[in-house]
């Protein structure tokens, strides 16, 4: 099979937020996701009776030559299983994409105002959906263990 390429235009940025990826403590971050105004205002029309959104963006500062599709230990702690690039969430992907879930607070003109979104200033925004239960998984839900305890504190509020 070919590999196909194509072209993505960003619909929209993360403003203000945090300005560096972290890898914990993204809880009550709040950031705005500006569209691009060549969208009509009402282009977000019905959004705002929305409680959250799903964004697809760009790990923009992803260095290309960190790339690792191999199994390696997430975070790189040896108690945790080596696992491929497809069983991780992290920037470390072929085309730097992230998806991520965030609360949507308030629309306001094109901006959407948004909290724990575990993007930093500048991304670029490839899609904005909103949330629908419908949408979210059926059956029965099941993990190792090793993303609990990883991410036991990745929604936690920042410590002072």
């Amino acid at each position: 099979m070919d590999r196909e390429t194509f072209e993505i235009t960003a619909v929209a940025h993360v403003v203000g937020g945090r300005i560096e990826p972290t890898d914990d403590y993204w809880g009550g971050t709040r950031a705005i996701i500006r569209i691009d105004d060549s969208f009509p205002v009402d282009s977000v029309a019905g959004l705002a009776e929305f409680s959250h959104l799903e964004v697809v963006f760009r790990f923009h500062l992803t260095d290309p030559a960190d790339l690792h599709p191999g199994a390696r230990r997430p975070r790189d702690n040896p108690d945790w299983p080596p696992s491929g690039i497809f069983a991780h969430r992290n920037m470390r992907r072929q085309n730097w994409l992230g998806v991520s879930r965030c609360r949507l607070l308030a629309v306001d003109g094109l901006d959407l105002h948004v909290e724990d979104l575990d993007a930093v200033d500048g991304t670029p925004v490839i899609d904005v959906k909103p949330w629908f239960q419908e949408m979210g998984p059926r059956g029965d839900v099941h993990q190792p263990a090793w993303p609990t305890e990883m991410l036991r504190d990745y929604y936690a509020p920042k410590p002072s």
